[in-house]
């Protein structure tokens, strides 16, 4: 089974790509999000952590996590923001190894994709036999951010700026797919490039 990190920057298009190789290529895909989420889950190690450092205010009505308020203190704080990475980094990766080993184990995937924003910063290519980024124009990615989750413009620079730049992501991927143009463009890609690695 390959493994493959899938990384880009904020509204690159990484979700499209997911959903693609899981319906066409049987792929075992893992979203490092979605882990997280997982893994704040009211009673868990993280979240206890989490409302620790963070206090009770950031607990919704129900008692899970109020992500948005959570996202709103770090956003506008780096050195909180610092430390809800430092309390869920190393779980979620650990989690995602261990997702990888049964998959493996499974028998029943020829791919793994491994989509996280960080998947460089947190060494993920310990993991991935090579990475992938999706390449997509700033100003397309921040309209996509705007029409889709209701960003400002300002919002989404702001997010932008914080995460790696286009030669960073470059130096070290493997494999670029360009996502500037129709979602068929993106799958002509991604079909080429699964094609030639198996010929």
């Amino acid at each position: 089974m390959k493994v493959i990190g899938l990384t880009g920057g904020i509204g690159s298009g990484k979700s499209v790509v997911l959903q693609y190789v899981k319906e066409q290529f049987q792929a075992y895909v893992i979203d490092a999000d979605q882990v997280a989420h997982s893994l704040q889950k009211q009673g868990t190690a993280c979240y206890h952590a989490i409302v620790a450092y963070f206090g009770a205010d950031i607990v919704a009505a129900q008692g899970e996590l109020d992500r948005k308020k959570l996202g709103t203190i770090v956003f506008a704080d780096e050195q909180k923001r610092h430390k809800l990475n430092e309390i869920m980094h190393p779980p979620v990766k650990e989690k995602i190894m261990k997702m990888v080993d049964d998959a493996e184990k499974q028998g029943t995937f020829a791919y793994c994709f491994i989509e996280a924003a960080l998947l460089i910063e947190e060494h993920y290519d310990e993991i991935c036999d090579e990475l992938w980024y999706i390449y997509t124009d700033r100003t397309l990615r921040e309209n996509r951010l705007m029409d889709t989750r209701g960003y400002t413009r300002e919002k989404a620079g702001q997010i932008m700026s914080r995460q790696l730049g286009e030669e960073e992501f470059r130096l070290h991927c493997s494999v670029v797919i360009d996502n500037n143009g129709s979602k068929e463009h993106i799958y002509e890609q991604i079909k080429e490039e699964l094609e030639c690695q198996n010929r």
